[in-house]
């Protein structure tokens, strides 16, 4: 797999240093918030759900000659979901990699916003509209992992913002704000 032409990459994945987790605290942590940024526009700009380690091609740069090593690949992925942008779907093996486009919390706020936006508020409408529908073009939680959608509105339930109904099916659940 390679990455697409299309994604622009920032111009530090250029700088071979980058592809050595760095020693001293300071660097290293700045050089894993660069990691976060790419790992989270890059998923997040190719609407990719799941980080497969072994196959994701951010880890290698062929014209640099450099790569991150499966110890490596594993302290950048570790830090990202420590900060809150992915999750291990399994975390005993760390192979894949939830990636969360946008947490919970802003997720929630999104949606909340939106349904204000749109004259929602005393409405009701489907999870399968809030992540498929026609009204949601270009909003964050468009296309967005079915289970961090429904934390989101699990969010809003409990600030009282929205109710859940149970539908026929889960994407015929019904969101009711208020």
């Amino acid at each position: 797999m390679s990455i697409p032409a299309s994604f622009e990459l920032p111009d530090f994945y250029h700088f071979p240093p980058f592809f050595t987790i760095q020693p001293v605290l300071s660097t290293r942590e700045k050089q894993l918030g660069q990691w976060r940024e790419l790992i989270l526009k890059y998923h997040t700009d190719l609407k990719i759900k799941t980080m497969v380690l072994h196959e994701c091609p951010l880890w290698k740069n062929a014209n640099i000659g450099r790569e991150l090593n499966a110890e490596e690949i594993l302290v950048v992925v570790d830090d990202f979901v420590k900060s809150g942008h992915g999750e291990w779907e399994d975390p005993n093996q760390r192979t894949r990699c939830r990636i969360l486009w946008r947490k919970p919390e802003q997720l929630a706020s999104d949606v909340y916003e939106w349904a204000v936006a749109n004259g929602y508020i005393g409405s009701v409408c489907t999870v399968y509209e809030l992540h498929s529908g026609e009204d949601v073009n270009g909003m964050s939680f468009q296309g967005a992992d079915e289970e961090l959608l429904r934390r989101a509105l699990g969010i809003l339930e409990e600030q009282e913002k929205c109710t859940i109904f149970k539908g026929e099916t889960s994407s015929e659940d019904g969101i009711k704000f208020r």
